[in-house]
């Protein structure tokens, strides 16, 4: 069953999977990144990625807190459109504060056959 990004029954829906998500390798194996996703129906959201798993909330002590727009992150988290996030950095709707090498590392990380995989079932359950 899919479910709007973001929602409370999502977040349930991605912690069910999370035994399934691939271990983090190359650069997300050691990134924490706080995310605030504006605009989402339920209002802003503040997540964060530690070690290649979502979280919610914002984590304590992240080096980079990027601000995006609910649309962008629906693309890039939700659809594992990584264009979508470079075309929103360069239109400036992505605010970057702290230290900027930790999004490039998150830009080049790239994805194992098993990270895709997985990513289609994020697409699965995403409405």
């Amino acid at each position: 069953m899919a479910h709007p990004f973001l929602s409370a029954d999502w977040f349930a829906a991605v912690e069910a999977l999370r035994t399934e998500a691939p271990e983090a390798t190359g650069p997300l194996a050691c990134l924490t990144l706080n995310i605030v996703v504006q605009g989402a129906p339920q209002g802003d959201c503040a997540i964060h990625i530690n070690e290649g798993q979502f979280e919610r909330g914002l984590f304590d002590g992240a080096p980079t807190t990027v601000s995006v727009p609910f649309d962008v992150a629906k693309a890039i988290f939700a659809k594992g459109d990584a264009q979508a996030g470079m075309q929103a950095f360069m239109a400036g709707q992505i605010k970057v504060q702290g230290d900027m090498s930790k999004i490039m590392a998150l830009q080049s990380a790239g994805s194992s056959p098993d990270q895709q995989v997985f990513q289609k079932k994020l697409q699965d359950l995403t409405a």
